[in-house]
């Protein structure tokens, strides 16, 4: 039995891969770490949780927390990460990062996403960055031998998921994409905040950030190594008033392809079984589809009238978009079948 430890266990994150963690047949949880809520039960915190995790919450210094595992799941900010991943990988663990600290093989790229968080563009261990894998596996192979991963952030795994498969086939103009996604509130995190106070979130929408997103980075990233050179989008990302989803529509202008070959592409590039699913536009779509699910649900269309490729990607943000990818990663990890206690539908309504 793989003996887990959870960085930042009172945490939207870390409650996540915890309600996973509990169905999987080959992981205990052994440790819950936190800076808040120490002493405090995992079932005080989070009372759903009564009966099935009531282990105590441990302070990061506390003994406990410093003994071996052989998996560490950091559910925590950027910068926490990166300064112990190194000790917990000497002992032996397996590393799953959910910040940006461990998404870049190099200290420059990581610089680029630093800045737009108007952070330390520094690394504070850089030597790792080499050794890192981007744990996308749709796009990723991941296997036993890999150590550290860096978990994707919520809106790169929507639109990386969306715009892939037409990059890798070379039917879009690589100029012309443009990423307009929308997210809910929980994206934010459980600390509270004014501007997600109920009374400014409830019936309110905008746009934020858009002298740049850092999510932007590691998009640029991944689709550039599809197609073998750098590439710049035309990112907005907008919260709206719902609890969990992002729904991205993403767009480029085509080049003479057809609906039908488009769908072909996708679906090729997306095998079933597996976490992402394609659609033709005639068929509805919502957040409500993916919502508790690790699945990505892709809507394929072109607009004929602009020649436009047109991608509706929706995701659940703390699954797909956090614990359930960061599940998946792990179940790759060590050789499991890739949708071990993560195959089940959403809830409806």
């Amino acid at each position: 039995m793989i003996q887990a430890k959870i960085v930042g266990a009172g945490g939207y994150g870390g409650v996540g891969i915890t309600e996973l963690l509990l169905k999987h047949p080959h992981v205990e949880i052994a440790c819950l770490v936190s800076l808040s809520d120490t002493g405090r039960s995992m079932s005080d915190v989070f009372p759903h949780l009564r009966g099935f995790c009531d282990q105590t919450i441990v302070s990061p210094d506390d003994p406990k927390a410093t003994e071996a595992y052989d998996l560490v799941i950091y559910s925590t900010p950027d910068g926490v990460g990166m300064q112990s991943a190194a000790d917990e990988l000497n002992k032996g663990a397996k590393v799953i990062d959910y910040s940006g600290d461990f998404r870049f093989n190099t200290p420059e790229r990581y610089a680029s996403y630093a800045n737009f968080l108007g952070k330390d563009p520094h690394h504070a261990a850089p030597e790792l960055l080499p050794a890192t894998q981007y744990g996308l596996p749709e796009l990723h192979a991941l296997d036993t031998k890999q150590q550290l991963v860096g978990n994707p952030g919520c809106f790169a795994v929507s639109c990386i998921l969306a715009l892939a498969p037409a990059v890798k086939a070379g039917i879009i103009n690589l100029s012309s994409i443009i990423c307009d996604c929308k997210t809910g509130i929980s994206g934010a995190g459980k600390k509270p905040n004014p501007s997600f106070h109920y009374p400014n979130r409830y019936d309110n929408m905008n746009a934020y950030r858009l002298s740049g997103h850092q999510h932007m980075v590691e998009i640029e990233q991944e689709l550039g190594l599809l197609c073998d050179q750098e590439l710049q989008i035309t990112f907005t990302a907008q919260a709206v008033p719902v609890c969990r989803g992002i729904m991205s529509v993403c767009y480029a202008d085509i080049k003479e392809t057809d609906i039908n070959t488009a769908l072909d592409i996708y679906r090729t590039f997306y095998p079933h079984p597996g976490f992402v699913r394609v659609q033709p536009a005639n068929q509805p779509a919502s957040i409500a589809d993916v919502r508790g699910t690790n699945y990505c649900n892709l809507t394929v269309d072109i607009d004929e009238r602009t020649q436009r490729l047109r991608i509706v990607s929706h995701i659940d943000n703390l699954m797909k978009g956090q614990a359930g990818n960061a599940l998946q990663v792990l179940n790759h990890l060590y050789g499991f079948e890739p949708d071990t206690a993560l195959q089940h539908p959403g809830q409806y309504p």
